[in-house]
């Protein structure tokens, strides 16, 4: 599935928006429902960006959208470190394994698997833009079944405002918006988009998660998913 781009004023509002002006068809969760998965075991992200320590980041925003969502989640950073004790410090390796073998050893009933497609920040004339995009694959651990998968891409451009009309408010505005630029590139955060990029694909009617066996909503939102 091709991601979605949403591009944002402020970081905060990533966390109000989704989707995007034609919104795609609803998935089928008939295999999902069958599966009922009650825990997810999150394991080290592919990193497809050219920030190395994007994926460790990553992880630390992942846990708390899946668990509002109803699951057990594993903790990411003690899997992490059993995965590298096992062998397993490779994302590649751990993503081109058997989920079957990797759920048994935690006693996990599903998997996520996360690669980072973008984790960057681009600077063009007096304008920065951080983007991050992720894509999200949940894959049954007791027979290997793809269950969910999601693209989703949001982008944080930061914008002055004011100024008026006159030349040297012009100016003013033109100087302000340089350096929140450069403040921007110079120290780009991600972690907000991160954490909106998994709060909209995990929550989005049709596209996201169905709510888990820990919250009320619990096979009740199948009209939304």
């Amino acid at each position: 599935m091709p991601g979605r781009v949403v591009r944002l004023a402020a970081p905060l509002v990533a966390l109000l928006l989704a989707g995007c002006i034609h919104p795609p068809a609803a998935k089928d969760y008939t295999v999902f429902r069958a599966a009922d998965p009650k825990s997810i075991l999150v394991v080290p992200a592919i990193n497809r960006s050219v920030e190395v320590t994007a994926p460790d980041y990553y992880l630390s925003t992942i846990t708390f959208p899946l668990a509002e969502r109803g699951y057990y989640v594993f903790p990411v950073h003690l899997v992490k470190r059993v995965l590298e004790d096992d062998g397993l410090s490779d994302a590649d390796l751990v993503h081109a394994g058997d989920p079957v073998r990797l759920g048994s050893l935690f006693g996990a009933d599903s998997i996520l698997y996360v690669t980072i497609e973008r984790w960057d920040s681009k600077y063009v004339v007096l304008s920065t833009t951080t983007t991050v995009s992720i894509s999200y694959r949940l894959v049954d651990a007791r027979s290997g079944q793809e269950l969910w998968k999601e693209t989703r891409t949001m982008a944080y451009s930061p914008q002055a405002s004011g100024g008026g009309g006159s030349p040297a408010g012009l100016v003013a505005l033109l100087v302000v918006q340089a350096v929140a630029s450069a403040v921007e590139k110079a120290a780009p955060d991600y972690m907000p988009l991160a954490r909106a990029v998994n709060n909209v694909s995990v929550v989005e009617a049709h596209q996201g998660l169905p709510a888990g066996p820990h919250i009320d909503q619990y096979r009740k939102d199948q009209k939304d998913f």
